[in-house]
């Protein structure tokens, strides 16, 4: 696993591929996420396990979305689970492996089920609107982190979805302890000079 860390950093990456993770884990972000998408289960395993050995040491935490399994196998840091992936994980299998659970929130039926689970952090989105995946929920807003806050205490509160290096220093003053992103440098003409003025931005406010 990676050195650990106390919770995910102030602004971490979501990254598609391994690829995209091999692109960007120089430029040294503190997190990252690997979300993979319509892969068999022989291509999540190399990816998973590839990404672990990129991260294996460093000082940058892996989290693995969704692929619980494959994440205890590999030894990944964090798996991330939606609601319905949560609902047929193994937890006491996640957790007797050492791996870290984050989990996805919409709305407040989702909350009581995510903190139920007694992840190590839960995540709250979109809390803009976001073009890059179609959401079923409407933007969250700036009050909807207060609240979420105000409900989990001490444990930490990551928020996605629209999030732009103009609008983070509004989405920490309204209580959330990181920023995922995906959509502002993905559709960046310039991935990697938008992710360096994200991690520059995140070293000013450690």
């Amino acid at each position: 696993m990676s050195i650990a860390a106390p919770q995910p950093d102030v602004f971490y990456p979501i990254v598609p591929d391994i690829a995209w993770l091999e692109r960007l884990l120089p430029l040294g972000p503190r997190t990252i996420q690997l979300r993979l998408k319509d892969a068999d289960d022989t291509e999540i395993s190399r990816q998973v396990r590839r990404a672990v050995e990129l991260t294996h040491g460093s000082n940058c935490q892996l989290i693995i979305n969704d692929y619980w399994r494959q994440a205890i196998a590999e030894g990944a840091d964090y798996v991330h689970l939606g609601q319905e992936d949560l609902a047929a994980a193994n937890l006491d299998a996640i957790k007797a492996a050492g791996v870290k659970l984050g989990v996805s929130t919409h709305d407040e039926a989702e909350l009581e089920t995510a903190l139920a689970a007694e992840p190590d952090y839960i995540a709250l989105g979109p809390i803009y609107e976001t073009k890059l995946k179609a959401m079923k929920w409407q933007p969250q807003g700036l009050e909807r982190i207060s609240s979420w806050k105000a409900r989990i205490g001490t444990r930490p509160l990551i928020a996605i979805g629209g999030i732009t290096p103009d609008r983070a220093p509004g989405v920490l003053a309204a209580g959330a302890d990181s920023v995922a992103v995906i959509t502002d440098f993905f559709t960046s003409p310039h991935p990697e000079a938008r992710v360096r003025l994200w991690l520059d931005w995140a070293e000013t406010v450690r």
